[in-house]
């Protein structure tokens, strides 16, 4: 009888210890959690993600297939209580940074992880770096647990076929170098050889913003799709093939040469327009103070003439005599007898 109340005793403990203790459980600052009870995370009624904004991205074809429930987010905090059927599921939410060219599934791909290779329309086979900052998105967790078996290389592929399919694609923004070149006056021998070299990378090196800006937008809808928020993609370095590097060095020095030019012709001619210009303003104030006088001389004569017939008279006859004061010597005509 001690016995088996000493095993009912041990039983009873060990249960208390094994599936209500360790039932407790605390979730970090930078985590989120969700509980499922024989697999079924605990839902929020009948709202899925086509109800939250994140969804906006998504085209009117992927409305249907990328739609998942929405699922209580545990916060941080605790301590909380699992029962021993049910299981929590932690999910850090700190923003990460990998490189662009890491593969998951083959870490020794694209050079270790470190180069990523794209074709350009010029059929030139580039080499591409850069990092992509990442973090889950609570609102979406049900697609980053349980909508695929491993969402970050989901969005890595998703990402890097988006990007090689813009390098395949790209043009700059604008006129290209050649029509601008050719506007521009840059021999045509020169513009030939930029087009036949493949001048698309040299507009990918000058047009990283506007690519990074490109795939941010592209990639919006990667919180709908996979429960991953893509903050910001950071291309760094465009690097083309060896055995072209030397030839666009040549034309980036030689069209850089000519730009040089063209912007030393233009300085000069917008300094001499400049000048043409305070030159006119100089002859236009000593005409209108040539002017002034004269003016000023007709107004007070006039008014003079208005006050009556003889101040007209009696003016001139002021004028003679002050000039008479002054002059040394005069002459007078006089009439004949």
């Amino acid at each position: 009888m001690t016995i088996l109340l000493g095993c009912c005793v041990g039983f009873i403990a060990w249960f208390l210890v094994r599936y209500l203790a360790a039932g407790i459980y605390t979730v970090n600052q930078d985590e989120r959690a969700v509980k499922t009870s024989f697999g079924r995370a605990e839902r929020l009624g009948t709202a899925t993600t086509l109800d939250d904004p994140i969804s906006e991205g998504l085209r009117p074809e992927e409305r249907e297939r990328y739609c998942f429930p929405q699922v209580r987010v545990i916060p941080p905090g605790g301590p909380y209580f699992r029962w021993p059927w049910e299981r929590v599921h932690k999910v850090s939410v700190a923003t990460q940074t990998i490189n662009m060219a890491y593969d998951a599934e083959s870490p020794g791909a694209n050079a270790g992880g470190t180069v990523l290779e794209a074709v350009t329309k010029d059929q030139l086979n580039t080499g591409l770096k850069g990092q992509i900052r990442y973090r889950v998105n609570e609102k979406n967790l049900y697609a980053y647990l349980f909508g695929v078996k491993r969402p970050v290389v989901h969005v890595m592929g998703y990402f890097i076929s988006i990007l090689r399919e813009r390098i395949a694609n790209f043009e700059a923004p604008g006129m290209a170098l050649g029509t601008a070149s050719s506007e521009g006056g840059v021999p045509p021998a020169l513009e030939a050889a930029t087009a036949a070299i493949g001048v698309s990378i040299n507009d990918l090196r000058k047009n990283l913003r506007d690519l990074n800006e490109h795939m941010e937008r592209e990639c919006a809808s990667s919180s709908a799709r996979y429960g991953i928020l893509l903050d910001a993609s950071l291309i760094t370095g465009i690097d083309p093939p060896n055995e072209v590097e030397s030839a666009l060095a040549a034309i980036n020095t030689a069209y850089n040469q000519v730009s040089s030019d063209i912007s030393l012709a233009q300085a000069g001619a917008d300094q001499k327009l400049v000048q043409s210009r305070r030159a006119v303003e100089i002859e236009t104030l000593k005409a209108q103070a040539e002017v002034e006088p004269l003016t000023a001389v007709a107004e007070q004569l006039r008014q003079l003439r208005a006050s009556g017939p003889g101040a007209m008279a009696a003016y001139v006859r002021n004028v003679r005599l002050k000039l008479f004061n002054q002059a040394r010597r005069v002459i007078v005509e006089v009439p004949h007898a």
